[in-house]
């Protein structure tokens, strides 16, 4: 079981990170292309909506499907349940999103958003018909259908998007790309799963499940208007155009963060689940999960902070420049998002929902104390009070995994030092590089870059890191063995 389960997870991995990479190279390709096109306000105006969409869309899921993921001994009346429900809230949440669409186009006084908000509210009825197959799937640790769906509906979605922007539906090509995805990922779920739904439900069954889910998604509606509050507050108080920097560089230092984070994080959920009652291989897991977000997110989020400028205006023109400053500040808050999803996950996985939910107030509360102090001296000095609070969540996110599974931040950060020492190493020989002057940015961006990875990738080898070392000895024994089978075939 043991070995089986071990399989599991590396066919998962593999797949999650092929969704992953894949899906973030499409995604990042086209909106290199709608950048060039559009403006910042457009961005902004988009911007604007996504605390109230992501609310929306975290009601959809109440809590429910994370829940399914964590019983073990989950039914078929369970899922169809669930189903039901998720349908009957998307149908809810996008009514009322409709209905406070006016008052959202009042309150940042823009008009046009009246009718984007129910446009794109449309996407929450078309989502609640694929969540109960993504959870499914996830369950299964079956990550190829997902990455499948994923890959296909983001060329799709972002062709659709790019026609429409160049025909010069401005902003409205943002909203149909969007809808159009809910769709195509929604339709595809239906073709590659095999699940259906019965004609059941039971009230019992939600019952059962809504101790954990309640704090589920009680946690995750705090987590989404927190994540977008300074969206809300920057679309309120600053120019949509400002909002529309902030969000560029904010997906451009999410792009490598949340996508590492989110690939390692929705394996190891149902990974950690399953062998949540042997403390041991959990800590062990958690420990191996750390360490190898550490190896990729740690090089990336400094080696952007130092190439912001080149970085932008090559892929996104000079128009964009604004955002060099942002971007460079929030690499330092992508630094540590891997480490806090982990250990968030333990406790998911060990189905302490209460201490998660405690968690997330604690962390809510230190939001609205930074946005209250900073937003008076702009958007800079705001980014920098998110910098000091992911330090502080980092620490009381780890808190309980030291009394639960016996994994302090100590220890934590013993673990992670030599993967800090070698990013700081490679990030002072990528700045030096930079110094002398370069026939054009495409030029300074390229050999940075070389550099960067050069440089970081000898003193893995040096400094022996252990997940590097793990990962260059079977991709050398598969090259020796590929090499063996080419000469045999002689």
């Amino acid at each position: 079981m043991k070995d089986s389960l071990k399989h599991r997870t590396i066919h998962a991995l593999s797949w999650s990170f092929i969704e992953s990479i894949g899906v973030q190279i499409v995604q990042f390709i086209i909106s290199i292309i709608l950048a060039r096109i559009l403006f910042p306000a457009q961005f902004g105006l988009i911007g604007m909506l996504t605390i109230f969409i992501a609310v929306a869309q975290t009601f959809l899921n109440s809590g429910f499907g994370t829940a399914l993921i964590q019983k073990q001994d989950a039914t078929q009346t369970d899922m169809c349940s669930v189903f039901y429900f998720n349908i009957i809230v998307g149908i809810v949440a996008s009514g009322l999103l409709s209905i406070a669409a006016p008052w959202i186009a009042e309150f940042y006084n823009q008009p046009e958003l009246t009718s984007l908000t129910r446009a794109l509210s449309l996407t929450i009825i078309i989502n609640s018909f694929g969540l109960i197959q993504t959870t499914i799937v996830t369950k299964e640790i079956n990550f190829k259908t997902l990455t499948k769906v994923s890959i296909i509906s983001s060329i799709l979605s972002g062709i659709i998007g790019i026609v429409m922007a160049y025909k010069g539906y401005g902003v409205w090509s943002l909203v149909y790309q969007q809808i159009s995805r809910a769709f195509l990922s929604t339709l595809l779920l239906w073709i590659f799963n095999t699940w259906r739904p019965s004609p059941l439900f039971s009230i019992k069954s939600l019952q059962e499940m809504f101790s954990f889910g309640s704090r589920m998604l009680a946690s995750g509606l705090l987590d989404q208007i927190f994540n977008n509050i300074y969206l809300l507050v920057i679309g309120k108080l600053f120019s949509a155009a400002d909002l529309g920097y902030f969000t560029r560089s904010k997906t451009l230092q999410e792009l490598p963060s949340q996508t590492l984070a989110g690939m390692v994080g929705r394996v190891t959920f149902p990974v950690f689940s399953a062998i949540q009652d042997d403390r041991e291989r959990l800590k062990s897991g958690m420990k191996k999960a750390l360490t190898s977000l550490a190896l990729l997110n740690f090089p990336m989020m400094v080696g952007i902070s130092l190439i912001a400028r080149p970085l932008i205006i090559v892929l996104f023109t000079e128009k964009w420049i604004e955002s060099i400053p942002y971007l460079r500040l929030l690499c330092f808050l992508g630094f540590l998002y891997p480490m806090h999803l982990i250990n968030l996950n333990v406790l998911q996985a060990l189905g302490r929902s209460d201490l998660f939910f405690r968690l997330e107030i604690i962390k809510k509360i230190l939001i609205v104390i930074n946005i209250a102090v900073t937003w008076r001296w702009g958007i800079s000095a705001m980014i920098y009070g998110m910098i000091v609070n992911t330090i502080v969540s980092y620490y009381l996110n780890a808190y309980y995994n030291k009394i639960l599974i016996n994994y302090s931040i100590r220890e934590q950060l013993f673990d992670l030092f030599p993967y800090l020492v070698v990013t700081i190493i490679m990030g002072l020989g990528v700045y030096i590089v930079g110094l002398p002057p370069y026939p054009n940015q495409l030029i300074l961006l390229l050999v940075q870059i070389f550099t960067g990875a050069i440089i970081y990738v000898i003193l893995c080898r040096v400094f022996r890191l252990t997940i590097f070392m793990e990962i260059w000895d079977i991709g050398l024994n598969k090259f020796i063995k590929s090499k063996d089978n080419t000469f045999s075939d002689f």
